[in-house]
């Protein structure tokens, strides 16, 4: 190891064109709000302060190097953004998550480089990282690692927000909303159908009513409506209110919101036996009503969550529940399925994805999951051009043993002959946007006997020895012959 290597810290910093990917994902979460405070400790050249100070926020940030006579102030949202992993000295590292941590009034984001391939023989090992070509230091953490070191530095439970990002609460009912939302199930409100004179009356009243209905699945209570005391002094309480609403929608469809609701609540509680599970008082006061309106006690609400919990630990039970599925696309070992379904599968999947899903948190840009039937893993597979590609190539994938949460990535970007989909309506809902145009695509490439070998079909080189053999060509999702010059 070398001796007192001077290290050039500030050629780690990143010059961005947006956004960075932890705050992003700090403002598409439900704390960043308007009128939230934001520093950034490290903030090299600067680029999330000034971007957040165009989208309104009260921001500021401070580096070592680029900006070290900007004052250090605390802030409701503070951002430790890729700082722990190139700062080479230990302790220096550890009290800059302690000063970060000081800063925070709300929420602490923290994010590290957690993936790295082979190492190349031009990085020189360096204290417990290595020194790149660039003369920068580069810490490269495991996902559990990182909470782990977050954890035990300033005595908290760090909550995963994706891959290498962290976030730290000050509330416990913050902290224990946020990792319910992940969890709910995103659902539209019921259509008119039946048009009342008494209904159109009110209609613009009782929308709001709907559209916290359609999120919770439940009536509100006193202080959770907007517009609360129009309602009641027009129909008296919600039930009523409600009953007009029910003269011109389909009740069933709200009885479905309202139990798939409950199935999000199990979802959410099973997953937290994982961790010390929050006590009643911990809860955020909406989630502590919606408990009381599903079940009996919070006890019974634990206890359904637990069974369903521990019977994944039986053997074949999630290969049934793969095998019984009626969404996804079936093969021999897996059940794969795209991400806007997760909501819709068997509450057991749900819970299965969830203890992949806690451990590195939202898989962003990830487009199908993989059930991977004979071993305890979950993939979480990237087909960026799912939606315009007829037949979208798999450009990378994430993997989580669930024994050791270890996490594999792949790269598939450069392959010449990468894996490609077919019948891309199968991993999807009905009510996908998408569905119609998918299934229209199969339906033609069975009747011109393009699917039938699987085995050849299935990379991109194989697929088009296939449309060659058959003389046709596909543009958008519709097959034309090669003769008809189209």
């Amino acid at each position: 190891m070398p001796e007192a290597l001077e290290i050039e810290r500030h050629r780690a910093a990143i010059a961005r064109t947006d956004i960075s990917r932890p705050v992003r994902l700090a403002i598409e979460s439900a704390f960043l709000e308007k009128d939230t405070t934001f520093f950034d400790y490290g903030c090299g050249y600067g680029g999330d302060v000034e971007r957040m100070a165009n989208l309104g926020y009260t921001s500021a940030g401070w580096d070592p190097y680029y900006f070290p006579n900007i004052p250090i102030t605390p802030a409701d949202v503070v951002n430790l953004g890729y700082v722990l992993n190139v700062i080479e000295d230990v302790e220096e590292r550890r009290q800059s998550l302690i000063e970060a941590w000081k800063l925070t009034q709300k929420v602490l984001i923290v994010a590290a480089q957690v993936l790295i391939n082979a190492p190349s023989k031009t990085q020189l090992a360096y204290n417990d990282g290595i020194v790149t070509r660039r003369n920068t230091f580069q810490k490269y953490y495991e996902q559990e690692e990182l909470k782990t070191y977050i954890d035990e530095v300033l005595n908290v439970d760090a909550v995963p927000a994706a891959l290498g990002v962290y976030f730290v609460f000050r509330d416990e009912a913050q902290k224990e909303s946020y990792k319910a939302i992940r969890f709910f199930s995103k659902i539209s409100t019921p259509r008119v159908r039946i048009p009342s004179k008494r209904f159109e009356d009110y209609q613009e009243k009782l929308e709001p009513l709907m559209a916290f209905f359609s999120k919770r699945g439940r009536l509100p209570v006193k202080g959770e409506l907007e517009n609360e005391q129009e309602l009641l002094s027009e129909f008296g309480n919600f039930r009523r209110a409600f009953g007009v609403i029910l003269q011109a929608t389909d009740e069933a469809e709200w009885d479905a919101i309202a139990y798939r609701r409950s199935l999000d609540i199990q979802v959410y509680l099973a997953l937290t036996h994982f961790d010390k599970r929050p006590g009643w008082h911990k809860l955020a006061p909406e989630m502590r009503h919606d408990i009381k309106a599903f079940f009996a006690s919070y006890e019974e609400a634990c206890e359904v969550a637990d069974q369903k919990l521990f019977s994944l630990g039986k053997p074949g039970v999630i290969q049934t529940a793969c095998e019984k599925s009626k969404i996804g696309k079936h093969t021999r070992g897996a059940l794969y399925v795209h991400v806007t379904a997760l909501a819709a599968l068997d509450p057991l999947l749900r819970i299965y994805e969830g203890c992949a899903s806690r451990t590195i948190g939202r898989v962003d840009g990830a487009t199908l999951i993989k059930y991977h039937i004979d071993k305890p893993q979950i993939s979480y597979l990237f087909y960026p051009e799912f939606d315009t590609d007829p037949h979208p190539a798999l450009k990378a994938s994430i993997t989580i043993d669930l024994k050791t949460l270890f996490v594999t990535h792949r790269d598939y970007e450069n392959r010449a002959n990468p894996p490609i989909l077919h019948r891309k309506e199968t991993f999807v809902t009905s009510n996908y946007p998408l569905y119609e145009e998918f299934a229209k695509l199969t339906q033609q490439e069975q009747q011109l006997g393009l699917l039938q070998g699987k085995s050849d079909i299935g990379t991109r080189e194989g697929w088009e020895k296939c449309l060659a053999a058959h003389r046709v060509e596909i543009k958008g999702h519709q097959v034309y012959s090669i003769e008809e010059g189209s």
